[in-house]
């Protein structure tokens, strides 16, 4: 009788099933919908619906034991918007949908997500999120090619920052052109006032004559 043996092996060590299922459940939590194997995810979902239960519970002890087994954006994501949505459901919080077979290897393939999954928002978010990042990279080429031209790329659009202001200059003018100019007042012109004569210097002794000198001295 085979006894203690519940479970798949899935064809993986304990070790990597393990690192199987935190990825898994990673995906699961961060999308709300991943496409796997049948057998995978009958064994994930009960680990799914667990976690979704300890995060009802709240509580940093419960998070604390969540993070052994997804990473801290899963975990974030799983306490603050998946278990609120589901604060009045007993259990039975993911389906798993039946795809066909695998052409390659005939593997039954299937999707798990959540009951309440909305295809149409997260379509819509995803759309969002990719405009968003093809801006961004928009931006940092435009960066990129600002700093390959250098000085060449900073001039050519100076110019292309003046052509406005200088056509501004160039309408104005010839708005100023069109516009008739008053004549200007004649200026009355200046009389030269007479200017006074100027008295003349007297000579230094001019009217005392002088008497004189002696022959032979005395």
């Amino acid at each position: 009788m085979q006894h203690n043996r519940a479970g798949r092996k899935l064809g993986r060590t304990s070790a990597h099933r393990k690192a199987l299922f935190r990825n898994q459940l990673d995906s699961l939590f961060l999308h709300e919908r991943i496409q796997t194997t049948i057998s995978k995810a009958k064994e994930l979902r009960p680990l799914a619906e667990k976690l979704v239960t300890l995060a009802r519970r709240g509580g940093l002890h419960a998070r604390r034991l969540a993070l052994r087994d997804i990473s801290q954006e899963a975990a974030k994501r799983l306490f603050d918007e998946i278990a609120p949505r589901f604060a009045t459901r007993p259990g039975g919080y993911t389906r798993i949908l039946k795809l066909g077979q695998r052409p390659g290897d005939a593997a039954e393939k299937a999707i798990i997500e959540f009951v309440d999954f909305d295809f149409a928002q997260r379509r819509a978010e995803k759309k969002a999120a990719e405009k968003a990042v093809s801006e961004k990279k928009e931006s940092l080429l435009e960066k990129a090619r600002r700093l390959v031209t250098g000085k060449g790329g900073d001039k050519e659009a100076g110019a292309k920052a003046d052509e406005p202001a200088e056509s501004a200059k160039a309408d104005e003018k010839k708005a100023g052109d069109k516009k008739v100019k008053a004549p200007k007042a004649a200026k009355p012109a200046k009389t030269a006032a007479p200017k006074a004569p100027k008295p003349k210097a007297e000579k230094k002794g001019g009217s005392t004559p002088r008497t004189p000198r002696k022959a032979g001295g005395a």
